[in-house]
């Protein structure tokens, strides 16, 4: 049986990603698209053969020959977009992060557990590749107890000038800032839950120029952020993110064991054992190799029925509630403990 693919909001990553990825599958058609603007939904459809074009994305949703969506806008319409298609009975996936922010990840989790629809968030990226071998060493408890975890997220450029982005208005972008969610989201695969959190951040460029009305409008997402994280497991966390430093490593994680560590850089897993111990390659074999199969994934669990793994609607409200208690730590200037009160 075909299923007809619906995408509201054909950004970067959905034109490189998910529409090829969908579009490869057989059985899988995308049959519609609604965009920003009309002019932008038409340019999608003619790239990618797409033969129906909505101005309206709840007009998209509803449509009797639509069974999935994939909701591919800035942050502010995931919630929006994502409830109503659960209510019209379609499945859903939508692209990280999950929500505006805990609240509304939470109702949107509701409403996903109240139906027996699909609904999937687009997973952290990140090393997916050795997860199937580096996964089960943590399991068995190669690296054994977790003692420190090291995150760095930076990069950008330090352009006062530069125009405003989305990812810098909070009323599009919600509570995360930059990549926190997604980093941590890769954090709790290899170490779990946090018990709480304290942050400190920086904005260096307080306002900038809004290029669809030319006018100046205040950033309120920071530029810069530190995050001291408690584990769970008894580890300690620490999480530094800029946006401002052209020549930071980027996507850096490091986990440091009382048995052995682990390193995730450069598009490769690391391990060091003993005292003063070099870091070498995880070797991982063509038949082990993970990687990205969203949409595949997304597709097997409407067809078969196999549960989400990468990532459920309730992975997405934990990474919700983390970048919740660091925003909520930079509000008061105080620690925040997890799991929140409300």
């Amino acid at each position: 049986m075909t299923l007809r693919l619906g995408v509201v909001g054909a950004g970067a990553n959905t034109r490189a990603r998910h529409l090829p990825g969908f579009q490869a599958i057989p059985g899988v058609e995308v049959v519609a698209v609604c965009n920003r603007t009309r002019e932008s939904g038409e340019r999608v459809a003619a790239e990618f053969n797409i033969p129906r074009v909505f101005d309206n994305w709840l007009d998209l949703v509803n449509d009797a020959q639509v069974d999935a969506v994939c909701v591919g806008t800035w942050p502010y319409l995931h919630g929006p977009v994502t409830l109503a298609s659960l209510a019209a009975g379609k499945h859903v996936l939508t692209e990280a992060r999950l929500a505006m922010d805990y609240r509304e990840a939470q109702a949107m989790a509701a409403a996903a557990a109240a139906t027996d629809r699909v609904a999937m968030v687009v997973p952290a990226p990140f090393y997916l590749e050795s997860e199937p071998v580096v996964l089960p060493m943590v399991a068995d408890g190669f690296f054994g107890d977790w003692l420190e975890i090291h995150v760095r997220a930076m990069g950008g450029v330090f352009d006062p000038l530069a125009p405003l982005h989305w990812r810098q208005r909070r009323d599009l972008s919600g509570q995360n800032t930059m990549a926190l969610g997604i980093v941590n989201e890769t954090v709790r695969r290899y170490a779990g839950d946090e018990t709480s959190v304290s942050a400190l951040a920086r904005i260096f460029t307080p306002t900038r120029l809004d290029a669809e009305n030319g006018q100046s409008r205040p950033v309120d997402v920071p530029e810069s952020l530190g995050v001291l994280a408690e584990m769970a497991c008894g580890a300690t966390a620490v999480y530094h993110l800029s946006s401002v430093t052209p020549h930071g490593r980027n996507g850096v994680f490091e986990f440091h064991g009382t048995r052995a560590a682990l390193r995730l850089a450069d598009g490769s897993a690391w391990v060091a054992t003993g005292v003063g111990g070099v870091f070498s390659p995880v070797e991982v074999s063509p038949q082990q190799r993970g990687g990205w199969r969203v949409e595949l994934d997304f597709v097997d669990a409407i067809r078969q029925g196999r549960p989400v793994t990468r990532t459920s609607f309730a992975d997405g409200v934990k990474y919700m509630a983390f970048t919740e208690a660091v925003h909520r730590s930079l509000r008061a200037g105080a620690r925040v403990a997890l799991p929140l009160r409300d």
